[in-house]
């Protein structure tokens, strides 16, 4: 099952023109600057903007077709929309909150039931409360498991964590990371934090002055060289990995990928547990031969697969170790005192890994 997403409309001089195809399950990010569309195009998803030409369907689910006249009411779409600010209703409390989702909702067409949602959202401690006496992540989260009590068939969270505090968002993610696993519905997050993405999404759309510039799986985007994502100072490749062993003695944790083990700082994590790597691209240097000696415990073989210019100092060297993509940024004078070619074989040191989940 796939979301297949078309939709054309004109706003003023803004003009919106974007197409993609969406995995039917977990979280895909609409990312990209503000002002580029992501939120005009979930609108259009939900129903709350006519387009000049629109097309939406989940699966065996047609909400849109343009071609043939059909376009479902907000009402009629199953729908699940989180906004910024998280518009709960002040007069009721927590639990009347998430009461007004589930009376919306015929039995026959509920998904995920009270206990689950209060359970994955954290938020058993809060029923008796009123949305006055909550933080600003704690409104997001309830207003989430409303959400997905109504029983939406496609989940949409516009910038959730925008209006947060660093601390707030940090208390709040732990809570989005475990919706990504065990959601049974799809979810749309916009967001213009690449953080936020490489911590939650599978799936990517790079959104550009109303276009859609790439869309894939995540790790695979970032890597891409003739995409934006594979530039900058933030430039990084995600790695899926999973705890092998772990190091009392030297307080490390062992994390497996098919390129080879990770060494990283101890995580709370049993063995064979997932997590995710976030490697910058300018923590990775090259070398044609195996260290014998040295203080970096990761180096990988790998294989160039491409080079590009990153101005006239710099050069982004795109690698591929046990299929697996990573990137690293280099000078243009290393890059020709080692002679990169595409396709030859090295080796990639990698000076500092972060655990993002």
């Amino acid at each position: 099952m796939s979301l297949q997403v078309r939709y054309r409309l004109q706003r003023g001089a803004f003009r919106l023109d974007t197409a993609f195809e969406a995995p039917g399950r977990g979280v895909t990010a609409l990312f990209g600057r503000s002002g580029s569309g992501k939120t005009l195009l979930l609108r259009c998803i939900a129903g709350l903007e006519q387009a000049e030409a629109g097309f939406l369907r989940l699966g065996e689910t047609q909400w849109e077709d343009s071609d043939t006249g059909l376009r479902l009411p907000p009402n009629h779409r199953r729908v699940g929309y989180v906004f910024q600010e998280a518009a709960l209703f002040p007069h009721l409390s927590v639990r009347g909150n998430l009461h007004y989702g589930l009376r919306r909702t015929p039995a026959e067409e509920r998904r995920i039931d009270e206990g689950q949602a209060v359970e994955w959202l954290g938020i058993g401690h809060l029923l008796g409360r009123r949305p006055a006496t909550l933080s600003g992540g704690e409104r997001q989260r309830v207003a989430i498991a409303r959400a997905l009590l109504a029983g939406p068939r496609l989940l949409l969270m516009d910038e959730p964590l925008a209006a947060l505090d660093r601390e707030a968002k940090a208390a709040i993610l732990p809570y989005l990371e475990r919706l990504h696993e065990v959601l049974p519905v799809p979810v749309l997050y916009v967001s213009h934090s690449l953080d936020e993405v490489v911590h939650l999404a599978d799936h990517l759309v790079l959104v550009g002055e109303g276009r859609v510039q790439g869309s894939g799986p995540v790790a695979e985007l970032l890597t891409r060289l003739d995409l934006p994502l594979a530039h900058g100072e933030g430039a990084a490749a995600v790695v899926e990995a999973r705890v092998a062993a772990h190091d009392p003695e030297f307080h490390l944790s062992y994390l497996d990928f098919p390129g080879g083990r990770f060494s990283v700082r101890a995580v709370d994590a049993p063995v064979g547990a997932r997590h995710r790597l976030r490697i910058l691209a300018k923590d990775v240097s090259l070398t044609l031969e195996a260290p014998r000696a040295s203080s970096i415990l990761n180096v990988f073989p790998a294989r160039v697969g491409a080079i590009v210019e990153e101005g006239p100092a710099q050069r982004i060297v795109q690698l591929e170790a046990g299929g697996i993509r990573l990137l690293s940024r280099i000078t243009a004078k290393s890059a020709s005192l080692l002679g990169l070619e595409p396709g030859m074989a090295l080796y990639a040191q990698i000076k500092s890994v972060a655990v993002i989940d």
